[in-house]
């Protein structure tokens, strides 16, 4: 809290005390016509600013060298290098040269600018690079939203306003996308699916989203992959992984291209863990975008993808402390056997897009996945259990004192899965007039999933074996579903919209009919102060897919319903100046309520669920942010989520509980700063803090969720040095980054979950599983 006090006031004081500097000037057109819109940005860190109707323009600055990239529809993109002095604005003039090839072509994007969806979050790509996570996984960007949280590092799932990990929808270019189902700890998972260095744009919201949108009960994340029409290319190597990637267009720019290759090696990382042994994990992801203008109203965008994950461990022991000052307790293990699992993943799509008329858009999106799992398990484990003396005097201080317990664990599993999904979707945009716009959509997925499962456990307490659990099953769920969606937006004012519509959603398994009513509503007075209030009431309703349906047992309830959810939403946007920058605060109160909920239990990232439809549920909280360039030229927000979620399972006798996502207080910082005098020196800073998830012992109804987990605290923090290896004109400057990042700075045990074991009276003690420790990442990255 003193770094970040000193930090703000540091800033505050510079604010107040350096003089402007900056960018100044008028955008032209080949006739000599005043250009409206044009953006003029910085190549380096993605600030700036557009003209207004005048093609004037104003960019504040610190002092330093620039290349300024100036882009408007239709026209030729200019470059331009400034120096920009202390205290100093420069004065310039620029003309744009008409791009004869694009003058009679359509815009594929509506020409609203989208900012009247609710409960909406744009984020800009360069936030995710700057973020210092420890594998650059961009999921962890969310992290930093309000109410949004993983308390794992390792882990690139997140859970959104007390919704679970398989809640969240993700579309990369419209494209539905999907994770591993078998992965149940974070040191197992591979990449998340999105690669940085490939996005163009983001969209994220935490509930109350449109009909067009899918059906699930927590988020929406739509990540569009670049459509370049320049050369580029990455590489990065540091010790965790790497990444490179490349990107172009041909000489007509009808084709571009964008790829990227990743690589995970969590190996030192996972060597900071309690659990002491050999650990081998290897995690590729290999991804390609390709788009082609087949002619003016006609292109086809490809998405492919392959990730290899390959995940192998010999664990050997394990000794953890834990307990309170007056009475503390010793787990030491030592394992045998090892854990090999494989996940390799196929993922792609090709997306047509029509432009029938000015009028009416039409996209034809066809999709599939196939997916290859094993989890293969053979360990054992013998632990001893005692008493640890605290007493800063005593001859035995920080000794054992005494055994509580001696016993041994077996685990075995061979498991295997394949699925195969195939989907099929036809969106339309029809802008029936300036004021009012039409989209609808009808959509259709197959899905065959192979599931052999093979598990064996029991505990041994002094030769004498008190549990005993065996899972033997063998599923092939084969089904098809049928979805659509229409909704209409209407603009009364250039103060008020609203945008209404339904979901429909048919599922041949449990021939369930669902219909989705959702409304939006967004008002700007035509205040002095640029404020914008919105609100949302929505179903959404959440058919379930093959994990809802396994049981403990493994057996499939196919006669499982939907999980239903209303969402009611209501939020400000409130844009102001702050040390003439841009800052934006957002604020959103929330409620879901949610019947047919299916219960389960989440240990590490696996989800459990009991496939009943017999409990229901609430959400409600406050999500706040705030964020702008509290230092000139770098984004940065703040942000408090509070969440408060319950449910009731029926027949239990204990009413209302806590959820297993219930965090109440989730707070974030992402802070960006850099050397006044010199910008090519930055620091990034990443601030996590949640409250305790609730637990309680394995399979025990009478005691679910009622202890309280441990808080999670994290601290990152990266510093990086550009250097610009060449100074062009008219190209973007190759730059060569030398980064090092402190991960986990405070040393902070963070528990993700928790191992139980026995003493000789057979009394039980959840022994808490932490997370990574303290670890330094050296990063070298080239970019052209």
């Amino acid at each position: 809290m003193k770094f970040s006090t000193l930090l703000f006031f540091l800033t505050l004081i510079y604010s107040f005390t350096y003089g402007q500097s900056g960018l100044k000037g008028t955008v032209y057109d080949q006739q000599g016509l005043p250009l409206e819109g044009v953006s003029i940005q910085l190549t380096e860190n993605n600030k700036g600013t557009v003209t207004d109707s005048e093609g004037y323009f104003n960019l504040l600055l610190t002092p330093g060298t620039y290349i300024i990239e100036l882009r408007h529809v239709g026209y030729n993109p200019a470059f331009d290098t400034v120096a920009v002095a202390a205290n100093h604005f420069i004065k310039k003039t620029y003309n744009l040269k008409e791009r004869a090839a694009l003058l009679h072509e359509i815009s594929i994007e509506d020409y609203r600018t989208k900012d009247d969806e609710v409960s909406v979050t744009r984020i800009k790509p360069i936030s995710a690079e700057s973020l210092v996570t420890p594998f650059g996984d961009f999921n962890k960007i969310l992290t930093t939203l309000p109410g949004v949280v993983s308390n794992n590092e390792l882990s690139s799932a997140y859970s959104v306003r007390g919704g679970n990990f398989d809640e969240n929808l993700v579309y990369v270019n419209e494209i539905p996308i999907y994770r591993p189902f078998l992965v149940s700890n974070g040191q197992q998972e591979g990449l998340s699916f999105v690669n940085t260095d490939m996005v163009e744009n983001v969209s994220f919201s935490a509930g109350g989203w449109q009909p067009k949108y899918g059906d699930k009960l927590a988020s929406v994340l739509n990540v569009n992959y670049k459509k370049t029409n320049s050369f580029g290319a990455s590489a990065s190597l540091h010790l965790l992984g790497g990444s490179a990637h490349i990107e172009g267009t041909n000489n007509d720019e009808r084709l571009s291209y964008v790829a990227g290759i990743r690589h995970k090696s969590a190996q030192y990382l996972l060597n900071t863990l309690e659990t002491q042994g050999e650990y081998l994990p290897r995690f590729t992801d290999m991804q390609a975008f390709v788009n082609y203008k087949l002619n003016k109203t006609t292109e086809i965008g490809v998405l492919a993808s392959y990730a290899r994950n390959r995940y192998l461990t010999e664990p050997e022991s394990r000794e953890t402390d834990f307990g309170t000052i007056g009475q503390s307790f010793r787990l030491f293990v030592g394992f045998q056997g090892q854990e090999i699992l494989q996940y390799d993943t196929y993922q792609g799509g090709i997306k047509l897009t029509k432009h029938i008329n000015d009028k009416w858009i039409s996209k034809l999106i066809v999709s599939g996945v196939y997916g290859l799992e094993r989890e293969y398990t053979d360990v054992e484990g013998a632990y001893r259990l005692c008493d640890v003396d605290k007493n800063l005097s005593s001859n035995s201080f920080n000794e054992c004192i005494y055994i509580r317990g001696i016993g041994s664990n077996y685990d075995y599993g061979r498991n295997t899965l394949e699925a195969n999904i195939i989907n099929a979707e036809d969106r339309n945009v029809y802008q029936l007039d300036d004021k009012n716009t039409l989209e609808f959509g009808l959509g259709y997925s197959y899905q065959n999933i192979k599931d052999q499962l093979g598990e064996y456990s029991f505990r041994d307490s002094s030769d004498y074996v008190i549990d005993i659990e065996s899972l033997q099953a063998e599923n092939n769920l084969e089904s098809n579903r049928y979805t659509g969606y229409v909704q209409h937006t209407h603009y009364f004012s250039d103060e008020f919209s609203a945008t209404y519509g339904a979901r429909l959603n048919y599922w041949d398994v449990n021939e369930e009919l669902l219909i989705s009513p959702r409304t939006q509503f967004s008002y700007s007075p035509k205040w002095e102060r640029d404020i914008t209030f919105n609100a949302a009431v929505g179903v959404y309703q959440q058919q379930p897919f093959y994990r809802e349906l396994r049981n403990y047992q493994g057996d499939l309830n196919e006669d499982l319903k939907a999980q239903r959810s209303m969402h009611i939403i209501g939020g400000m946007n409130y844009s102001f100046k702050w040390w003439d920058r841009d800052f934006k605060f957002i604020s959103e109160l929330y409620y879901k309520r949610i019947r047919n909920v299916i219960a389960y239990d989440i240990d590490n990232v696996k989800v459990r669920y009991y496939a009943n439809n017999d409990a229901k549920a609430y959400a409600s909280g406050l999500d706040m942010r705030l964020s702008g360039e509290f230092i000139p030229g770098t984004e940065s927000w703040f942000s408090l989520g509070i969440l408060n979620t319950r449910e009731d399972v029926d027949g239990d006798g204990k009413g209302y509980i806590r959820r297993p996502t219930d965090q109440r207080v989730n707070m974030a910082i992402f802070f960006q700063d850099h050397l006044p005098s010199n910008p090519t020196v930055r620091v990034s800073l990443n601030l996590l803090y949640g409250t305790g998830l609730p637990f309680g012992p394995p399979r025990d109804k009478e005691r679910r969720n009622i202890f309280n987990g441990g808080s999670y605290r994290r601290l990152d923090v990266g510093f990086s040095k550009i250097f610009f290896i060449q100074e062009n004109k008219y190209k973007k400057e190759r730059q060569f980054i030398v980064s090092a990042e402190i991960l986990n700075l405070l040393g902070t045990s963070n528990p993700i979950s928790y191992t139980w074991v026995s003493d000789v009276s057979n009394n039980s003690f959840a022994v808490p599983n932490t997370l990574s420790a303290r670890f330094l990442n050296v990063k070298i990255s080239v970019k052209i």
